[in-house]
């Protein structure tokens, strides 16, 4: 769809205050404490790659003889080569000839409609690289959970889901077709609803995703912290040792204590890391600020390095617990920062190989420009990182 006239009609002069006032949520928590770097991507026939080694196995060409007896036999180390696709990412914008001459100045708009239009697609796409951090690659944004034919259905959690989305609803096992090319209408927070622009059936195997991207996003935490799943071509049913720990509690709520904590960082301290961060949903950062607060514990917000604030949990040294809105409810993760990475060519950047950001769409008065990001999320130490899930939240 094109920007035009009438879509800025809302920004061009008449009668208005002196800004155009956001009414967004544009928090990006997650994806900003990881590392972006360039190292290790490839560029070989059928596309991108980014390329790193892991350890899973130590030399034990080792022990211990008597004089003048036969030494242990030569081992070595164990490797296994990671080579995974980057994820090809996109930003489109169209904009017709009227709104460029027409809401150019000043004096017509308080910004420019071009401008509004291109600076706004690189805010949402940052904000949408937040969600793909904590998404398993899927693309998921919510599991249906009624079985009725309507347009308004029912969904195991309402967060990610934004009026005006273009979204397909797919069975989640296999991709099968359910609704495709449906829009967001409407989202009801307090009754976990969704209206759709198409009425269809629901089904409890059914999941939501945005139009076209299903199993084609970048991998985030939610399949990066795994004990079963098969990421990056490494499977932990052959290499045993590639797998998170995860502590649930069978789907049963259970209250967030600092012993479960303590537990949690304990095992990734005895798989040889250590936990640099603590990310958490709004509602268990809640319930463990009460935690603190039922033991009479200082619990002002601490700054860490890198400008980061947070609650301090105490292991030895201050781990900090922070906040995000877009983090996985009951959920607490742990992670070791330095092993996890955005291997990415590039940030997001502007198609203009032809060396024009604005392309005239043949036949209209309207041109066109593509954001894109070819970028995926790696992880070189799957063992240390943690997640502790089914918290009751405050």
């Amino acid at each position: 769809m094109s920007a035009t006239m009438d879509t800025v009609d809302a920004i061009l002069k008449e009668v208005y205050g002196p800004r155009i006032v956001d009414q967004l949520q544009h928090e990006q928590v997650a994806i900003k404490r990881l590392e972006k770097s360039s190292d290790g991507i490839t560029e070989t026939v059928g596309g991108k790659y980014v390329n790193f080694p892991l350890k899973v196995g130590r030399n034990h060409g080792q022990g211990y003889r008597n004089e003048n007896e036969l030494l242990p036999a030569a081992k070595r180390q164990k490797y296994a080569e990671i080579m995974t696709k980057l994820k090809y990412g996109y930003g489109r914008v169209r904009l017709t000839g009227q709104l460029m001459t027409l809401a150019e100045k000043n004096h017509q708009a308080f910004a420019s409609g071009m401008d509004r239009e291109m600076d706004g697609i690189k805010e949402d796409l940052s904000k949408d690289t937040n969600r793909i951090a904590w998404g398993d690659s899927t693309g998921l944004l919510g599991m249906i959970t009624d079985t009725a034919t309507s347009a308004t259905h029912t969904v195991n959690n309402t967060a990610l889901f934004e009026v005006g989305m273009q979204v397909d609803v797919l069975t989640a096992s296999s991709g099968a077709t359910v609704q495709l090319d449906t829009d967001v209408v409407a989202v009801d927070e307090d009754a976990g609803e969704v209206e759709f622009g198409d009425s269809f059936t629901g089904a409890a195997t059914a999941g939501v995703y945005r139009q076209g991207s299903f199993e084609k996003e970048p991998n985030g935490l939610g399949s990066i912290i795994g004990t079963t799943n098969e990421i990056y071509g490494a499977d932990p049913a052959t290499i045993p040792i590639w797998k998170s720990i995860v502590d649930d509690n069978g789907g049963t709520p259970r209250a967030l204590s600092e012993s479960l904590m303590i537990e949690t960082v304990d095992k990734v301290r005895q798989n040889g890391g250590k936990t640099s961060v603590i990310l958490t949903s709004l509602g268990v950062r809640r319930a463990y600020f009460n935690l603190l607060t039922q033991q009479r514990r200082f619990t002002d917000t601490k700054e860490f390095s890198g400008g980061f604030k947070g609650l301090p949990f105490n292991y030895g040294t201050e781990i900090p617990v922070v906040e995000d809105p877009e983090a996985p409810k009951n959920q607490m993760s742990f992670l070791e920062e330095k092993e996890i990475k955005i291997y990415q060519s590039k940030d997001w950047h502007w198609a203009d190989d032809d060396g024009d950001t604005l392309k005239w769409v043949t036949g209209y008065d309207a041109f066109e420009a593509v954001m894109r990001k070819y970028w995926e999320i790696g992880c070189s130490r799957r063992n240390t990182q943690a997640r502790v899930e089914d918290i009751t939240e405050g």
